[in-house]
Parts: structure tokens; C-alpha cells; sequence
């Protein structure tokens, strides 16, 4: 196998976009290294890939980003088994929520050390082998609250503006090497992030926040109802990968494109009352 094939890194791989995009990437021809923080977790994409007649293309890794000797061994292991690496898609990540003033330091230290740190760590290590195949991509599982902060997503929203800078930066340096830096934001979809971060998410009725908690909940109960299908962007990872010249950056679904759009040409006081009275605040 070694060298024969394409092969894709995607990170978290457990559930959601992760889930999916690996077995998009697999039924595309490539042997995919499906990374796990717990193993025991892979039952289902091995019981879908097995479904789709694609489980051979899938390979296991236990692989925690916020361990950087498991991210190193991982970057051994895809060297020695495959011998190129041409995708990492940068997914696994956390979302934390609540107020700033509520949050406690430790909370954002984690959402930081996981979606940002995590991020960093994956791709130094795995650079080395990008660089070695010809037109490489790093695709990074950014979001829309990467160009807007919304109330309640504080920590989360951090992270990913970070995301956004690394992903600025990180482009440019990697151009000498042909190597696309491709950043992606999802809007609302239905995937485990939320219910895992927002499901038990509760502020005292004394908070100064407690109305505004509540309004930041219903609006994103809402919307997770309402959200779309996450298999769009699982399919879109999969044709980035097979692209020559991606644009650099996607957002999606189209009313995440509109909002994000709004937000760029009004003002940015008018645009922060909109949403607090979508919040029902106002």
C-alpha cells in the first residue's frame, strides 16, 4: 500500500463532520486514517463504511490532539503504512459555552488547548509528509462563528476566530510548496457538538445573564431544529480534496453565506442590535 494511494488524515473522526467526511474521502479512492481520541468510539463508521463497501479504505488511528506524542506517532505511523499524506482535514474539536464572566478560566484554557492548540500540533507534525506530495491540502474545519461572535459562544467563537488567523498565516507560508490551505464554515447543522456543549448549559436565575442565557438557547434550539443537512459538507470536503485550485475560503449553507455577508456591510453596532433582537431582547 505503501506510496499506491491517495491518503487523507481527518481528525475526529468519531461522529459528526468527521464521521462523515471520512466516509465521503473513502468512497472517493482514498485510504483514509480515521483519527480517534477513544477507539472503542469507531463502531459506527466502521458498521457505515462496512454498509458502503468501503471499509477497507478505512484505517484507525488513536490519535488525541491535545496529546502531541500520539500526534507524532500518528505522523510516523501514516509515513511507515502509506508513505504520503495528501489531505489532513484539521475537524476535531469542542465547543464551550456560556457567558464570558461565567466561564471558568479552566473552560477556556480546554475549548483553546483542543480546537486551537490541538489544531497547531496536527499540522507541524504532519507537514513534512504534505510537503513531500505534490499539491497537498490542509483543510480546516473552521466556523460561521469564526466572523461572528454570538452571545453565549464566547469561547467557542475564540477559538475559531484564532483558527481563522492560523489559517490566513498558515496559507501564505505554504504556497512556495503547493500546498492549498483551505478554511471552512459550516453554519448551523445537526451534529453532536451542540447537544454535547449546549445540551446541559445552565446559568443561575440570580446571573445577570440568566434572560440573556435563556433567549441565547431557544434561538439556538431553533436553529438546530432547523439546521441543515452536515452531509453538504462532507461532500464538499470531498471535492475540495480532488480540486487543483480551491478557493481559500466556503461557507455554508447559503443563509450562513447571507448572514456573514450583512454583517460585512452594515455597521458593526447595528448589526450587534439585529442579533440581540433575534435574541428576543430587543
Amino acid at each position: 500500500m505503501r506510496g499506491a494511494e491517495k491518503t487523507a488524515l481527518v481528525t475526529g473522526a468519531s461522529s459528526g463532520f468527521g464521521l462523515l467526511i471520512s466516509l465521503e474521502l473513502a468512497a472517493a479512492g482514498y485510504q483514509v486514517a480515521a483519527g480517534f481520541r477513544r477507539p472503542e468510539a469507531a463502531a459506527d463508521l466502521l458498521a457505515k463504511a462496512e454498509e458502503a463497501g468501503i471499509a477497507e479504505r478505512i484505517h484507525l488511528f488513536q490519535l488525541d490532539i491535545c496529546d502531541e506524542e500520539q500526534v507524532k506517532a500518528t505522523a510516523v505511523d501514516i509515513g511507515q503504512r502509506f508513505g504520503r499524506l495528501d489531505v489532513l482535514v484539521n475537524n476535531a474539536g469542542e465547543a464551550v459555552g456560556g457567558m464570558v464572566e461565567e466561564v471558568p478560566l479552566s473552560g477556556w484554557r480546554r475549548q483553546m488547548e483542543t480546537n486551537f492548540f490541538g489544531t497547531v500540533s496536527v499540522t507541524q507534525h504532519m507537514l513534512p509528509l504534505l510537503r513531500q506530495t505534490e499539491k497537498s491540502k490542509i483543510i480546516i474545519m473552521s466556523s460561521i462563528s469564526g466572523v461572528i461572535g454570538f452571545p453565549g459562544y464566547g469561547p467557542y467563537a475564540a477559538s475559531k476566530f484564532a483558527i481563522e488567523g492560523l489559517g490566513e498565516s498558515l496559507s501564505m507560508e505554504l504556497m512556495p510548496f503547493g500546498i492549498n490551505v483551505v478554511l471552512i464554515q459550516p453554519g448551523a447543522y445537526g451534529t453532536p457538538i451542540w447537544d454535547k456543549s449546549f445540551g446541559g448549559l445552565e446559568t443561575a436565575e440570580s446571573s445577570p445573564y440568566s434572560s440573556l442565557l435563556k433567549g441565547v438557547l431557544e434561538y439556538s434550539r431553533r436553529t438546530a431544529k432547523n439546521s441543515g443537512d452536515p452531509q453538504e459538507v462532507a461532500r464538499l470536503v470531498a471535492s475540495i480534496a480532488s480540486m487543483s485550485k480551491p478557493r481559500f475560503r466556503y461557507t455554508l449553507p447559503r443563509g450562513t453565506r447571507l448572514t456573514a455577508w450583512i454583517k460585512g456591510v452594515l455597521p458593526n453596532r447595528l448589526f450587534q442590535r439585529i442579533i440581540y433582537r433575534m435574541l428576543g431582547r430587543g
